[in-house]
């Protein structure tokens, strides 16, 4: 697996900066970027045209629409047998790579909703996420309590975060999951819908990872509860959800689930 220096990232994604972030279900931290305004998603400026061209296909798989379903998606058809690991992507870089190493051995790929401070601070991680075949989303700028801002406030959150994918992969990314919340109240999903995502990735098996149950409670949260669809929600930066995976790929495999990105299980 090919790896990137922070200076071949700022290279090809144009330049980047750096800081971190949380609340119910992540971690805490961050500090306020610049704030950035409306703009269309498919308006690339000049420095994300020039990344677009030098990124993996993958970093140009935006939003899709998927007719039939929801605005707000919990979980895939049921009738399949895929399900969709998604992670909230912040924290450690290396526990965060090791997870997606710990994925591709076994032949998954994962969905990251990742914060955008935490892409400013660790720009390098998403041409590895994208480039291991994996998603890579939206989980807002600076993991506020996105369903409790102001109209205003809350679309700058999901704005600069779409804005940092922008410039760092050509895309605003595949997906937006509302941040200290399960599922988005109706103001943040329009918002998220003028933003440029058709739709609001939730989940039905929450692993409570951020809790630090330890790995065999986690492993055991999700095998419980996964089925065929279910979208599964996992954190980076938690050793434990780290040291859980094997076994929860493994459990996954026994049952004959196939962990897929998220859009591959709504394509189903």
């Amino acid at each position: 697996m090919p790896s990137y220096s922070r200076r071949d990232v700022l290279r090809s994604a144009g330049g980047a900066v750096g800081a971190a972030a949380c609340g119910a279900g992540c971690d805490r931290g961050g500090s306020p970027p610049s704030s950035s305004g409306p703009r269309s998603p498919g308006a690339a400026p000049a420095a994300s045209r020039t990344a677009s061209k030098a990124a993996p296909a993958g970093a140009l798989a935006g939003p899709r629409r998927f007719p039939g379903q929801p605005q707000q998606i919990e979980h895939g058809p049921r009738a399949g047998r895929a399900v969709a690991l998604t992670f909230h992507g912040q924290g450690d870089p290396a526990i965060a790579t090791a997870v997606l190493r710990e994925a591709e051995a076994a032949g998954a790929r994962v969905t990251v909703l990742a914060v955008g401070t935490w892409l400013e601070e660790h720009p390098e991680m998403a041409r590895r996420i994208l480039d291991g075949g994996h998603e890579l989303g939206n989980h807002t700028m600076r993991h506020r309590a996105v369903c409790a801002l102001p109209a205003d406030e809350a679309y700058a959150e999901i704005r600069a975060c779409a804005d940092r994918l922008h410039r760092l992969t050509g895309h605003i990314g595949t997906w937006f999951r509302p941040s200290q919340a399960r599922t988005a109240t109706p103001l943040v999903a329009r918002l998220a819908r003028r933003a440029g995502y058709p739709h609001v990735l939730s989940y039905d098996v929450d692993s409570h990872d951020f809790e630090d149950p330890g790995p065999a409670a986690v492993r055991d949260g999700v095998l419980d509860r996964v089925r065929g669809g279910s979208v599964v929600s996992l954190h980076f930066g938690h050793a434990g959800t780290r040291a859980a995976l094997p076994g929860i790929l493994d459990g996954l495999h026994r049952r004959g689930l196939r962990p897929v990105t998220t859009t591959e299980l709504m394509s189903g």
